[in-house]
């Protein structure tokens, strides 16, 4: 796959899709790369120039220092887009993706035609930020490796994952984590210590999906909600019988209620 010289960094992507359609950019979540978007890149690129990178200091994507910042990942994907020339953009994103998307959608709507959000978090309560402290110790303890079981025993429900016939799907999950650079989870890990997007939600005016896992821990039906109240105009999907990676544990559904937003675009 390509990289690009963009905002200091060498960023991995890949572009697919006819020349003159449409674009559809998908980012990443934490310790995941540009393959967690394999089903929505074969179903969209018939219709879509659909734009799929690896987030810093994931996948083929640089690495630097941490800390890392949800500014600093959002003014990534700007300088992607210059560089590519892309003017105006859908962009998806889930979990730290989606939150990436929140940035751009405040910050920098005139490069947006549409967000869609998925499995994300707009805050960091107390909580929350003291979980991925303990998350950056064990990962500085046991490597990436060993953090593998851990953080896909949360992402997907029991059912699932203890299911032989998705065992190619957990194969590749499990190696997406194991195979991330210490220092971009580090970093991004630190950018999600620091989400204060709560009270600027209502600055997002492009048309807008929001979509979550129905038994998602962190970023359920339930955390999302105010999301949709606060975003003039937006829908809320619930992907039934999935935990938080929703596009890989039910991705049929998950398609179905992305495509019914793009399609009345």
């Amino acid at each position: 796959m390509p990289t690009v010289s963009a905002n200091g960094i060498a960023l991995n992507y890949m572009v697919e899709g006819p020349d003159g359609a449409p674009w559809i950019t998908f980012s990443n979540s934490l310790a995941t790369n540009i393959t967690m978007w394999d089903d929505q890149a074969a179903l969209l690129s018939r219709e879509w120039r659909v734009l799929r990178y690896d987030q810093r200091g994931h996948g083929g994507t640089e690495v630097t220092a941490p800390p890392y910042s949800f500014d600093m990942l959002a003014e990534d994907v700007v300088a992607l887009w210059d560089e590519l020339g892309v003017k105006r953009s859908v962009f998806c994103g889930l979990s730290m993706g989606g939150t990436t998307g929140v940035g751009l959608a405040i910050d920098h709507d005139d490069r947006l035609s549409a967000f869609v959000g998925c499995d994300l978090r707009y805050d960091s309560d107390a909580a929350f930020t003291r979980a991925w402290d303990d998350r950056i110790a064990m990962a500085r303890e046991n490597g990436m490796a060993g953090m593998a079981g851990p953080t896909t025993g949360r992402w997907f429900t029991e059912a699932f994952a203890n299911n032989p016939a998705n065992a190619a799907t957990m194969a590749k999950i499990n190696g997406m984590v194991a195979s991330t650079p210490l220092d971009g989870f580090i970093g991004c890990a630190n950018a999600l210590q620091n989400i204060g997007y709560g009270d600027k939600l209502d600055r997002i005016n492009v048309p807008t999906l929001f979509m979550c896992g129905e038994y998602d821990p962190a970023a359920n039906a339930a955390y999302m909600g105010p999301m949709k109240n606060a975003v003039a105009g937006s829908e809320l999907v619930v992907v039934p019988d999935a935990g938080h990676i929703s596009n890989m544990e039910n991705p049929a559904a998950f398609n179905a209620g992305l495509v019914d937003f793009l399609r009345r675009l």
